[in-house]
């Protein structure tokens, strides 16, 4: 079976660049609305006994980007493919991977199941939300981390030295960890009270920062309000203020910005799981890194040396 590459209207910048880094053409497909709205796929090439590879970031417009991956395995499998994977670099409905009040859907379970009953067959995603929502698909899910592309740039930039990794939460705690090996360096955590959905507050900080300068890292970054309120609990706890702040999904939405604006922040690093105008922040690629994985799936090789 040939690698087949196909994506929708999420991303098609990072499609094009996976598929430049596999030396494989990226696949035609069109997606296009009817008049009441809704939304219209067509695969352009046969994809019969092929390997599809369905890259698509469920990222905003959630819903729609969403129901184009659908559309898309769906006319995949009507088409005969040998073998249908979705590559998720931002996995919506994530953070709703578990009930935090009475009467509330497990929408991250939802979504599992949604893409099992269209045909896919594998997924490839990276740093999501709660790991445990791979125990939600009863098909194969490789989670890859962007912690090595992370590593790789603090090294290059200097910022590895005096420094400390920080976790904003017990949620990415073992990220933070594993960071903090790679760079040998301490390792801080931030414990934080939510108060609901949106609001979060920062009690106190977990490990020595003081003297030496945070290096946050965090999978998500919607508002930004936990990340500018663990660099102020930093700033108090004796911490530099020269904080770096890594994270692989740049949702940014609401007061983002301002909230990334801090004056104790250096530089904010993303990586390209979500389109993203220039703002002024570093953006790391993460098509080799996609790439490799979809080579690895393809030949039957391991994945776990990329995670």
């Amino acid at each position: 079976m040939a690698i087949r590459l196909f994506t929708g209207s999420a991303h098609p910048l990072l499609a094009q660049r996976i598929a430049e880094a596999l030396g494989v053409p990226l696949g035609q497909a069109l997606v296009d609305r009817f008049p009441d709205g809704e939304i219209r796929v067509r695969l352009l090439e046969s994809v019969r006994g092929e390997d599809v590879y369905l890259i698509q970031p469920t990222c905003p417009p959630v819903n729609d980007h969403l129901m184009e991956l659908l559309l898309l395995a769906d006319a995949a499998r009507r088409s005969s493919a040998g073998r249908i994977n979705a590559v998720i670099p931002y996995f919506g409905y994530a953070r709703q991977d578990k009930q935090t009040e009475g009467r509330e859907p497990i929408s991250a379970k939802l979504v599992a199941g949604l893409l099992e009953k269209v045909g896919v067959e594998r997924v490839i995603a990276i740093d999501l939300h709660a790991p445990q929502i791979q125990g939600f698909f009863d098909i194969p899910v490789d989670h890859l981390s962007a912690v090595g592309l992370f590593a790789r740039y603090l090294r290059e930039k200097g910022y590895a030295e005096n420094a400390v990794v920080v976790s904003p939460d017990a949620g990415r705690a073992e990220e933070a960890r594993r960071l903090s090996e790679r760079l040998g360096l301490p390792f801080a955590m931030l414990a934080k009270r939510r108060h609901g959905p949106k609001e979060t507050s920062v009690t106190y900080v977990i490990g020595e920062v003081e003297g030496k300068r945070p290096l946050l890292i965090d999978d998500i970054v919607s508002t930004g309000g936990t990340i500018r309120r663990g660099v102020e609990a930093l700033l108090k706890a004796g911490a530099l203020p020269e904080a770096v702040v890594l994270a692989t999904h740049p949702v940014l939405v609401g007061e983002a910005r301002a909230n990334l604006a801090h004056p104790a922040i250096r530089e904010v690093v993303f990586t390209d799981t979500i389109p993203l105008e220039d703002r002024g922040y570093t953006v790391l690629s993460t098509a080799e890194l996609l790439a490799q994985a979809i080579r690895r799936v393809h030949t039957n090789q391991s994945v776990s040396a990329l995670i």
